[in-house]
C-alpha cells in the first residue's frame, strides 16, 4: 500500500501537480520544490500571500548542503537531538524554486521522519514543499477529518494513508539558524 501511494503521488508531482499527504506532524499540500508554477497552485489554494514562504521536506540531513549555501554544523546536531519535529529556517536558498526563497534569501527546511515522506523524496530525488492543509489565516487541522473539503477538491491527488487516523498533530517548532551559529524560536 505504501509503495502504491508513494508511485501514485510521485507520478502527479512529475507532471506538475499538487498533492495532499500524511507527514510527521499535520497533513501537508505538496509539490516538487524546483517547480515554480506547481508551487504557485499551492498559494492560489491556500489564498496565500507569495511574500510568506513555505517550507520544504528533506528524507535525510545528507542532504542540506544541496539546498543551503552554509550550512552551520549546529544544524546537523539540532537536527539529530530535537525531541520533536524541527524545521531550520537557514540564510543561502540554492537550487529551488525562487518562489520559495524568502525575501532575506533564506529557506525553511524540515527533514521528515515520516516513511511516506522519506520514501516519495528518494523517489523524487528534490525536496519536496511542505505546508499546512489549510486555506491561509483559518486553524491548521490536526487530522485529516479536519481539512477543508476546498483543500480535498483543490488538490491533484490525496494520498490515501493516515486518513482515518484521530492522531492530534501539531505544526513542527521552528528555529531560525544564522550561520555564526545563533539561533532564534520563531515557533515552539
Amino acid at each position: 500500500m505504501l509503495r502504491d501511494e508513494v508511485a501514485k503521488a510521485f507520478k502527479i508531482i512529475q507532471e506538475g501537480g499538487i498533492i495532499l499527504y500524511p507527514t510527521d506532524t499535520i497533513w501537508g499540500i505538496g509539490c516538487d520544490a524546483t517547480n515554480t508554477e506547481a508551487i504557485k497552485k499551492i498559494f492560489h489554494l491556500k489564498q496565500r500571500d507569495e511574500a510568506k514562504s513555505m517550507i520544504i521536506l528533506l528524507d535525510t540531513e545528507n542532504k542540506l548542503e544541496s539546498y543551503v549555501s552554509d550550512v552551520n554544523p549546529l544544524a546537523y546536531d539540532l537536527i539529530e537531538y530535537a525531541e520533536n519535529p524541527l524545521t531550520l529556517i537557514m540564510p543561502g536558498a540554492k537550487n529551488i524554486s525562487q518562489a520559495l526563497i524568502a525575501a532575506d534569501g533564506s529557506i525553511a527546511i524540515r527533514v521528515s521522519k515520516n516513511e511516506f515522506c522519506q520514501q516519495l523524496i528518494q523517489r523524487m530525488r528534490k525536496p519536496l514543499v511542505s505546508t499546512s492543509a489549510n486555506i491561509s489565516g483559518k486553524p491548521s487541522p490536526q487530522y485529516f477529518a479536519q481539512i477543508d473539503q476546498e483543500i480535498i477538491d483543490g488538490v491533484d491527488y490525496v494520498v490515501d494513508i493516515d486518513q482515518h487516523s484521530m492522531e492530534i498533530k501539531n505544526p513542527s517548532t521552528i528555529m531560525k539558524l544564522a550561520p555564526d551559529g545563533r539561533f532564534e524560536f520563531i515557533r515552539r
